[in-house]
């Protein structure tokens, strides 16, 4: 499955009759088994339906640091996002990608 980033806004958890989708590195993981964290109300909601890569990275949940942008990162910040990047594909199946 491809999606374009408009797309997977619908995937944000708001409409329950549809999974949550979060990005990472251009791969599209299906959280909703996570739905506790990334549903409406959890402490990850905000990386609901986006790519996630540069938020995971800097461990922020600031609106503008939850995008693809990957620009600017330092290798420390990488390793933080490679490493959550196998935390998802231990936890999450991936649907597919960005496009």
């Amino acid at each position: 499955m491809e999606l374009t980033l408009e797309q997977l806004k619908q995937f944000d958890g708001s409409d329950e009759s549809k999974p949550i989708y979060v990005a990472l590195k251009g791969r599209i993981f299906d959280v909703t088994t996570g739905k506790s964290f990334y549903g409406p109300g959890g402490s990850y909601c905000m990386f609901a339906g986006k790519d996630a890569s540069r938020a995971l990275a800097k461990m922020s949940k600031n609106d503008e640091d939850v995008c693809a942008s990957l620009e600017g990162l330092s290798e420390k910040e990488m390793g933080v996002l490679n490493d959550w990047e196998k935390k998802f594909e231990a936890k999450y199946p991936v649907i597919g990608s960005v496009v």
